[in-house]
Formats: C-alpha cells, sequence, structure tokens
C-alpha cells in the first residue's frame, strides 16, 4: 500500500461529473505533479484532498489510515484533526493582510496551542507551546529567505515574496503531505524562480509534495512522477521522462506541443 493513495475518486457538482474515478498512490517522500488544461479537473482534486470538497464517491488513505469514504460527511472535529495531516498553498497567497509574515506563519499553531491549552486547563501549556511555534516560524523565515522581512505587512511583500511566506504558513503545521495549487501562476516571471527555488528545497529534504503547476520544465526536473489529467480522469501517468519525451496519449501530445 501507498502512503497516500487515492482510490476510485467521483466529485460531482449537481449533474456536472468534475472527477470521474480517480486513483493513484503516492510513497513517502515522492514528488507527483499534476498537469493538464484548465477544466481538467486538477485543482479540484487538491480540494477534495485537502477537506475544501467532499467527494461524492471513493476513499482517501495516508499510512494505512482512512481519511475518507466518499459520501460520508465528516464532523467538523473529525475534518480539523484529518485536515493537519495537509498543507496547502494556494495561487492567490491567501494571506491575512492585516498581519505581518511572521504573525501568518504561526497563528493556526499558536490557535491550535490555544485550544489545546483550554481543554487541558493548563495555561503554562500554551506559553510553552507558544515558544516552540515563534522559534519554528523564525526558521522558516530563515528557509525561505525573508528574515528581513519579518514585520512586513502582505502589501509590503511582492508576490514572490508573498508566496514564500504562505508556503512557510503550510510547513508551520508540519503537514504529512504538502500540496501545491498552481503556486507561480499569479507571479510575474521573473519571480517565479525564487519559488520554484524554495520548493525544489522542500524535495530535497524528502518532503512528500502534490504540486499541479503549469511549469513544464519544473515539472521535468521535480518530479518523481507526473500525472496528465484531462476531462476529469487520468488520461496518463508515469515518470517525467515517459510523460515528456515519450508521451503516448493522443491528448498529452497535443497538450504539450500547444
Amino acid at each position: 500500500m501507498a502512503y497516500l493513495e487515492i482510490n476510485n475518486l467521483i466529485k460531482n457538482f449537481g449533474k456536472t461529473k468534475v472527477l470521474k474515478d480517480i486513483s493513484f498512490g503516492v510513497e513517502k517522500g515522492e514528488v507527483i505533479t499534476i498537469i493538464g488544461s484548465s477544466g481538467s479537473g486538477k485543482s479540484t482534486l487538491l480540494r477534495v484532498i485537502n477537506f475544501l470538497e467532499t467527494a461524492t464517491r471513493g476513499s482517501m488513505t495516508l499510512d494505512g489510515e482512512v481519511m475518507f469514504e466518499g459520501g460520508i460527511e465528516l464532523s467538523e472535529k473529525e475534518k480539523r484533526e484529518k485536515t493537519l495531516h495537509f498543507g496547502l498553498v494556494f495561487q492567490n497567497f491567501n494571506l491575512f493582510p492585516q498581519m505581518t509574515a511572521f504573525e501568518n506563519i504561526v497563528l493556526a499553531p499558536n490557535l491550535l496551542a490555544k485550544e489545546k491549552s483550554k481543554l487541558l486547563k493548563d495555561k503554562a501549556y500554551y506559553e510553552e507551546q507558544k515558544a516552540i511555534n515563534d522559534k519554528k516560524g523564525e526558521e522558516l523565515l530563515e528557509k525561505v529567505g525573508l528574515t528581513d522581512r519579518r514585520n512586513f505587512y502582505p502589501c509590503q511583500l511582492s508576490g514572490g515574496q508573498q508566496q514564500r511566506v504562505a508556503i512557510a504558513r503550510a510547513l508551520a503545521l508540519s503537514p504529512d503531505v504538502l500540496c501545491f495549487d498552481e503556486p507561480t501562476s499569479a507571479l510575474d516571471p521573473e519571480l517565479t524562480g525564487e519559488v520554484l527555488k524554495v520548493i525544489k528545497s522542500l524535495k530535497d529534504e524528502d518532503r512528500t509534495m502534490l504540486i499541479v503547476t503549469h511549469e513544464m520544465s519544473f515539472a521535468k526536473n521535480i518530479s518523481d512522477k507526473v500525472i496528465f489529467m484531462a476531462d476529469g480522469i487520468i488520461e496518463e501517468m508515469g515518470t517525467a521522462e515517459e510523460i515528456f519525451d515519450n508521451p503516448k496519449s493522443e491528448k498529452l501530445k497535443a497538450f504539450l506541443t500547444a
């Protein structure tokens, strides 16, 4: 069994079938990129994996634990707990504008610490955990090369810097699987390289990642496997060499030459 397994996943919006029987596995430490034309279902797939949408049918397991089974609504508590296994970096950053870079990064782990402190009725727990979270926040700022932008607000940062803060924020909760939804699509070309460099550094740490991207050269260089989606199905899947150098599907050939 793969570390992350998606089995027979179907997602309908009313009568519109967006995902049609998607199945694949991801090994621990593996990087899979998902490519395809707009409307092929790539972003919806990530949203289902990250519990932002509920699957119509199908299931997902992580390290042998069932994360969801299609059609079964999870309680808010269950959803929150399971969501912590995954981190999602959005294409439009989604930072809180009234918070500094550092505050955006440590917000979620500190809120979790506060919630647990209340359950334990132990104020000291929160203070101890907050100190740990703040130290990790400083380390993550350094990891993404933004130590000198610690107290800057999103409006004071370039698009590339905002996206690097968003990556640090996703890492702050130590997710088992890190997902990226077109992480460079909202950036000017000259800012794309700095974000891709950070993502490449995460691969060097053997992080398990799912990356929806339109950057074909990046996908070719970073991927252990590539999934090509078309019309809500996996049209073709293979190594980067198989997908980019020896495509078999006519739809994939047309996509790569478009």
